[in-house]
């Protein structure tokens, strides 16, 4: 079984992500609804793979990830941004920041499940 957690504010979001990954039954979905949050579970629970909604309230995404990639015990975590900010110095940014993958809203279920598998390839193999 391997863990996700989604960091993202709206709700609407959430459930959506719930609904794509009822097919996905050797993932199991954690939730976090800001920055704050994100970091507090992704360092206790320690998933497999984040996925980061770059528009939080309070601190962004790219700032998660950020504090994550300095922290050893979360350094080597994969983290797939998942964002409304489309325009390629957006997902630039993103991805020169650290970003495994950087998809774009709406969510493209197939684009998707291939960045899912392919983190969850690398933590495979870093283990």
């Amino acid at each position: 079984m391997h863990t996700l957690l989604y960091v993202e504010d709206n709700p609407s979001n959430v459930t959506l992500m719930e609904e794509i990954l009822e097919r996905r039954p050797d993932v199991r979905l954690l939730t976090a609804l800001d920055g704050e949050d994100g970091l507090a579970q992704a360092r206790q629970c320690l998933p497999d793979v984040i996925l980061m909604d770059i528009s939080l309230p309070g601190m962004s995404g790219l700032d998660a990830l950020e504090i994550l990639a300095q922290d050893p015990t979360t350094a080597c975590i994969p983290v797939i941004a998942l964002s409304a900010n489309a325009m390629p110095e957006d997902v630039q940014r993103g991805l020169t920041a650290g970003c495994f993958r950087y998809l774009t809203k709406p969510i493209r279920i197939d684009e998707f499940t291939t960045a899912l598998d392919a983190a969850l390839s690398l933590t495979r193999s870093r283990r």
